[in-house]
This record gives structure tokens, C-alpha cells and sequence, in this order.
């Protein structure tokens, strides 16, 4: 299954990949950040900026890799 996913995401353009990787990474991002930041010993939400700083990462590493093979 997850070879089927990766093929798919592969077969989409660029953008639209960008677009799957934010709408899935940053929500999750936000959440982890917003429900773990008080045991941190952060508020909520601004343990949610933090966590959507994170989500932002994998996002980032793709736009890397596909510099730097163009």
C-alpha cells in the first residue's frame, strides 16, 4: 500500500505535491504542538506555531531535493 501512495504522490506535478505535503503534515503539526506545548511548559497555541515550525520540515527537505536535481 504504501508503494501505491508513494507512485501516486511521485505522479503528481511539483505544486500539487506541495500542496498534499502541507495539507497533511501542517494540521498534524499544530495538533501534536497545540496538545503536547503544556507539558512543555509552553501555552497551547504557542505550542501549535511551534509544532506547525516542525511539520514545516518535511515539506522543506522535498523542496530541497527537487532543487537539487533540476
Amino acid at each position: 500500500m504504501a508503494s501505491k501512495l508513494a507512485r501516486r504522490f511521485e505522479a503528481l506535478s511539483f505544486e500539487q505535491q506541495l500542496i498534499v505535503l502541507a495539507a497533511v503534515f501542517d494540521p498534524l503539526g499544530f495538533g501534536l504542538g497545540y496538545l503536547l506545548g503544556p507539558s512543555v511548559g509552553v501555552e497551547p497555541l504557542i505550542g501549535g506555531v511551534f509544532g506547525l515550525v516542525v511539520a514545516n520540515v518535511p515539506t522543506s527537505l522535498h523542496v530541497l531535493r527537487e532543487a537539487s536535481s533540476r
